[in-house]
């Protein structure tokens, strides 16, 4: 009996060889998208980490004031008044972020490299004092024809033709850090803030990233050589000035945008009041003006376009993680800005550089003699405007 089989059609080899390159290519496909995956997955995690474990602020939400509506009179509106100003010792000051007057009408700035730089009458600049140190921050003249002068690392110190000599370098048993301003009362003590006790002068944004209370204000009596806090517990306290007829202190609070009032005398001695809030920025320096209102620097302390950054508490800790984000969000080198504001708590007056063709960063503003002194954290010069032509 015959038996008949169906024989298999032969195979094609390349058809064979093209389905098996297709199934290995699959499958190769396959692990290098798991392993894409999972390398992803790895850096998220690590980025988790990194956020949530290794950031160096616990942040708080920050509510940004919004800008008041514009009119001619508005501190909104720019005027560009700041691109005016006659450059002062341009080319001879590093950043001089304070500036003040001596009884003698000799202005001094401190600068960041450490120089204390005094311009005389006629028009010639000395290099008066050299202090070994690159965060000297506010300084005030005093009665007896010297300087005090706030260093972040030192404390608060006095400097006369005969040197310098530390007068605060602990409270209660720890550090002084971060001095920012201080100002002399007629009777002799001194009136200080501290920014923040947690962060210092070089990683200052943080603590507005973390929007949490660490300033302080404090006060120094140098006939008990004793320092005391009078305030604790505020946002970056920054410039300090005493009233004209020293009844009370204005202290900045420059991240809530706001200056408080303490008085020193009267039924609410010893107690706290706003002064003003809502400020077109954070408030820097405050100096007294001659007519008894107070001029602030108002750094732009966020960039256009990221206040988005201060109302989620994720972004505040990628920012915090990272120096370039910091820089990016951070807007004090956009622009700059000053007002008057009256004894009532209202803005008098408004200058500004909105697109900081001139100065940016302005950190002090000073009148005298009919002519607004200017400092800076980004400039080589201190910043002179005639106030009536402003």
């Amino acid at each position: 009996m015959l038996s008949f089989t169906q024989a298999s059609p032969p195979q094609n080899p390349v058809v064979r060889n093209t389905v098996s390159s297709s199934q290995n290519m699959f499958f190769t496909g396959k692990a290098c998208l798991s392993a894409f995956s999972s390398l992803v997955l790895v850096a998220v995690i690590a980025l988790a980490v990194q956020i949530f474990f290794f950031s160096p602020i616990e942040p708080d939400l920050l509510e940004i004031p919004l800008p008041p509506p514009a009119s001619s009179a508005s501190p909104s509106t720019t005027n560009n008044q700041l691109q005016n100003v006659i450059k002062l010792g341009e080319g001879l000051l590093e950043d001089p972020e304070d500036i003040c007057v001596d009884k003698e009408g000799r202005l001094y700035a401190a600068t960041r490299d450490g120089w204390i730089k005094r311009l005389h009458r006629n028009g010639s600049w000395e290099n008066w004092k050299k202090i070994d140190s690159r965060t000297l921050l506010g300084i005030t003249s005093t009665r007896d024809g010297g300087l005090v002068v706030c260093d972040d690392e030192k404390g608060l110190l006095k400097v006369t033709e005969d040197g310098v000599t530390v007068l605060v370098s602990q409270v209660n048993g720890s550090e002084l850090s971060f001095a920012d301003d201080v100002i002399e009362a007629s009777d002799g003590c001194l009136y200080f803030s501290v920014a923040s006790t947690k962060f210092g002068l070089h990683n200052w944004y943080l603590d507005v990233l973390e929007a949490k209370p660490h300033g302080q204000l404090l006060k120094y009596d140098p006939s008990s050589k004793e320092t005391s806090i009078l305030l604790d517990d505020l946002a970056f306290a920054n410039g300090v000035a005493l009233s004209k007829d020293e009844d009370y202190l204005v202290v900045c609070e420059t991240w809530k945008y706001r200056c408080l009032m303490y008085w020193l005398k009267g039924v609410n001695k010893d107690k706290a009041e706003i002064f003003i809030e809502n400020l077109p920025g954070g408030p820097d320096n405050i100096n007294l003006a001659p007519d008894g209102s107070f001029w602030i620097a108002l750094p732009q302390l966020i960039s256009d376009g990221f206040e988005f950054v201060h109302t989620s508490k994720i972004a505040k800790r990628l920012v915090a993680s990272s120096p370039r984000l910091v820089k990016l969000v951070n807007g004090v080198f956009k622009s700059a800005k000053v007002v008057k504001v009256a004894t009532n708590g209202k803005i008098i007056r408004s200058l500004d550089d909105s697109d900081g063709k001139v100065m940016t960063f302005v950190t002090s503003a000073l009148e005298f003699e009919g002519h607004l002194y200017l400092g800076s954290l980004n400039s080589n010069f201190v910043g002179k405007l005639p106030l009536h032509t402003a």
